[in-house]
């Protein structure tokens, strides 16, 4: 019984490092697919599961193996720096996946669901518009709303929360995404956004072309900072302190309970339902949750 709980908890570890780390590369790119978002869902659910079966497993079995060929120096830092590039790999994903989310999330997955295209549109009519500031105070873009003119489709098509850089007027000329066969969903007009990643329904890391270079530049630093935090974790403590917490089911039951919290948090944006408040505030932790757990897991005992 001892043996093949042990080897549950080391299958459990691997498989749902694996899982956690295919979900976390999805989520990464999801962003211009329409919902509901399964792969990173399933894969997450994949590796909740067996971080809540390795923490049972682990309260069952009390203590880890007497004798483990997996304990030396060397094989204990190695699967420590895993689980650590893990941790700021997926910090960082969700970070970039809440920046480049689309801000009109529905309606984009209404419209690709019924055949989105892009086409050059003609402004027909400026119903309203505003100005978006800077953090300088200057204008970096407007707000409007539309009503737009498709060569060959829809002759008034009428375009809610249209984002330009340039204030639009009549005559201006802009690229829309819209269906054809349900004229009535309107359209979706966003020059910070890549419209051809939106519409073709394939995944593409760090989308938002406004924000690209600073999501890349954010996911980096958030990488190398649990990098960061990481290699001291990996590195100071004693092999065999870092193989005892590896063990330990208080230690693995906080970490599950933090994992299982993300996913449940996350699961209405994966699946396109609205969430509640506290999933939100999950979402919106999720970040800084995940290292926080790991760092305070790291440093000292709950037993």
């Amino acid at each position: 019984m001892g043996t093949a709980l042990v080897w549950i908890v080391r299958l459990c570890a691997l498989v749902g490092w694996i899982a956690a780390a295919v979900a976390c590369t999805w989520l990464l790119g999801a962003t211009a697919m329409a919902r509901p978002w399964h792969e990173p869902f399933v894969w997450g659910a994949v590796a909740v599961g067996c971080a809540v079966v390795r923490a049972v497993a682990l309260w069952v079995l009390r203590d880890g193996p007497d004798d483990d060929a997996f304990a030396s120096d060397v094989w204990v830092r190695l699967r420590t720096g895993a689980v650590w590039l893990l941790v700021s790999f997926s910090s960082a994903a969700f970070f970039v996946a809440l920046l480049t989310s689309p801000d009109a999330g529905e309606k984009l997955d209404a419209l690709r669901e019924a055949g989105a295209e892009i086409s050059t549109a003609t402004v027909v009519e400026r119903q309203s518009t505003r100005g978006e500031s800077d953090e300088e105070g200057g204008v970096k873009g407007y707000v409007s709303r539309l009503v737009i003119s498709v060569p060959g489709g829809a002759e008034r098509l009428v375009v809610r929360g249209a984002y330009t850089y340039d204030k639009p007027g009549k005559g201006t000329q802009v690229d829309v995404l819209w269906a054809r066969s349900a004229p009535g969903l309107g359209g979706y007009v966003n020059e910070s956004k890549d419209l051809p990643a939106l519409a073709e329904l394939r995944w593409k890391a760090f989308q938002h072309v406004e924000l690209a270079a600073e999501s890349l530049i954010a996911f980096i630093v958030i990488v190398l900072f649990g990098a960061a935090l990481g290699t001291v974790s990996t590195l100071v403590p004693e092999a065999e302190d870092l193989q005892e917490r590896a063990w330990s089911a208080p230690f693995q039951t906080v970490r599950a309970a933090s994992a299982a919290a993300v996913f449940w948090g996350w699961t209405p944006h994966l699946l396109g339902h609205a969430p509640s408040v506290p999933q939100m505030l999950c979402v919106l932790g999720s970040v800084v949750l995940v290292l926080v757990v790991y760092v305070s897991t790291s440093v000292r005992s709950l037993t």
